[in-house]
């Protein structure tokens, strides 16, 4: 019989509640505000972290999980009784976090006494937020029905294979300063109004276009996501510290495509210090790319 242990990291941006319900292990990431350290999700909830952003002094950071923190979570599994533990990471493009959770593995088989008793399979998300929080999240329930290991990683190798999301940055200022996210350090046009749309498959960034005024965010999204979705294929939304945007994004496209979104992701802690603290997004299924691995 497989027990199979299902663990990711906090830029998932899946919900507290669901985390425990679906019993989801998330490793949460360090962050530093003006010189003190804190751990996102534990040490402050979303709403009070996009306070702390908007009034910090210096430009608050983020760290990589270590491959030491992420072994003790492995030690910890096969002290559990598992048999298999899945492990989906921060985008490799983005984090050293997915190269540590490799060397966490080879280090576990090493050096800890019975370890073979237990699988790890460490899946690279390639994205960040619920582009990979969404198929967690359905992975947890497919286990808690019994699906075995083999079943959730082919479903996640397909999900990530043309996964992909969309956003807006309502501000510029954090994405720029971060240079996580190269499409909007390269963005020029903010004198003019203008704000990005930009789409991030297999962790690079790209400009779609450039939207003149907040008026035709939606509209211009809109577009956009019939253009690029795979019909009838769930899809997911994104929002940080204000709704408004994401909620009219909700009612064009369940008036466009007939059905509701599955899930709204509030950005943590990770993804507000390279997007800011307000943006609004989509998670879709595209085209599955022919060279993703």
């Amino acid at each position: 019989m497989q027990k199979i242990k299902l663990m990711t990291d906090s830029t998932s941006d899946i919900d507290p509640e669901l985390e425990q319900s679906l019993d989801i292990q998330i490793l949460c990431f360090p962050v530093t505000v003006d010189g003190v350290g804190y751990r996102e999700r534990q040490d402050f909830t979303n709403t009070e972290f996009y306070q702390m952003l908007e009034h910090a002094v210096e430009f608050p950071t983020t760290a990589q999980l270590t491959a030491f923190e992420i072994q003790e979570a492995y030690e910890q599994a096969l002290q559990e009784g598992y048999t298999n533990l899945i492990y989906v990471t921060i985008a490799s493009q983005g984090s050293a976090t997915y190269s540590n959770a490799i060397m966490a593995r080879d280090a576990f088989y090493a050096q800890v006494p019975g370890a073979e008793k237990l699988q790890i399979h460490v899946v690279d998300s390639k994205n960040y937020t619920g582009v990979y929080g969404y198929p967690v999240m359905q992975a947890a329930a497919k286990i808690k029905k019994g699906a075995s290991v083999e079943e959730v990683l082919n479903y996640l190798t397909e999900w990530f294979q043309s996964a992909e999301v969309l956003f807006v940055p309502l501000t510029l200022k954090y994405a720029k300063r971060s240079g996580r996210i190269s499409a909007a350090a390269a963005f020029a046009g903010e004198l003019l109004g203008l704000k990005p749309l930009i789409r991030i498959t297999d962790g690079v960034s790209k400009v779609e276009t450039k939207i003149r005024g907040d008026k035709n965010i939606i509209p211009t999204m809109s577009r956009y996501i019939q253009q690029r979705m795979i019909p009838r294929t769930p899809y997911s939304l994104v929002a940080g510290c204000d709704d408004t945007f994401a909620n009219e994004l909700k009612k064009e496209l369940v008036k466009k495509l007939g059905y509701q979104p599955e899930h709204l992701f509030h950005i943590g802690a990770t993804v507000s210090c390279n997007a800011g603290p307000d943006v609004v997004g989509i998670i879709i299924r595209s085209e599955p790319r022919i060279d993703a691995e």
